[in-house]
């Protein structure tokens, strides 16, 4: 399929969550008149480096615009729903400001789950990982959420590098990428006086 993309690096979407994005650059407020006079669908990939025209990463997520509101100066406020994954075949050759490519949909699983070990050593990292660098947690409202909302929303929000990110959203399924989180949450919250003596978060 056909998707316009917006290139942001260190920014992920995953199938099922919510991303706001403000949007001011002239070619990205055409990309978004564009996708709202069609279907509605943006794709959200990382670009390799942070120099303009870029390689992309392999895998992004197709997003739905779910909440717009549009400015009076031509900017715009948004929210995107992710829909889908999707793997990149090219790049598209195209005379449109936003850059477009050609991708597959990648077919996840549904309603994956992680088993009562998997997700208990997950969460007792997470309170060590937020401790560490002085985050406020409702763990509460934590336990109540699925295993699909929990770890693909701290994927999605932490506070990674963009190649961390990326590692992420390219895991094959929920139980490899609750592995990979933990082990993210140990290396990056990593505090001064640790072996390397250097604070890795961004």
């Amino acid at each position: 399929m056909r998707l316009s993309i917006f290139p942001l690096g260190g920014v992920i979407l995953f199938p099922g969550l919510q991303l706001p994005l403000h949007i001011f650059e002239p070619r990205y407020r055409a990309m978004v008149g564009d996708a709202l006079a069609r279907d509605r669908k943006i794709a959200m990939i990382q670009p390799q480096t942070s120099i303009e025209g870029a390689p992309l990463f392999q895998v992004g997520c197709v997003g739905k615009i779910v909440d717009v509101e549009a400015m009076e100066d031509g900017r715009f406020n948004l929210v995107l729903e992710g829909q889908s994954r999707f793997r990149l075949v090219r790049e598209l050759d195209v005379t449109t400001p936003f850059r477009q490519v050609e991708a597959t949909l990648i077919d996840d699983p549904e309603n994956q789950v992680l088993s009562a070990v998997e997700r208990a050593g997950f969460e007792r990292e997470a309170r060590s990982f937020a401790n560490a660098q002085g985050y406020a947690v409702d763990w509460d409202s934590v336990g109540r959420l699925d295993d699909e909302s929990l770890i693909n929303g701290v994927s999605q929000i932490a506070p990674f590098d963009a190649a961390a990110k990326q590692a992420l959203l390219e895991a094959p399924d929920l139980a490899t990428r609750c592995e990979l989180l933990v082990q993210l949450m140990q290396f990056f919250g990593r505090r001064e006086g640790d072996d390397d003596g250097q604070v890795t978060l961004q």
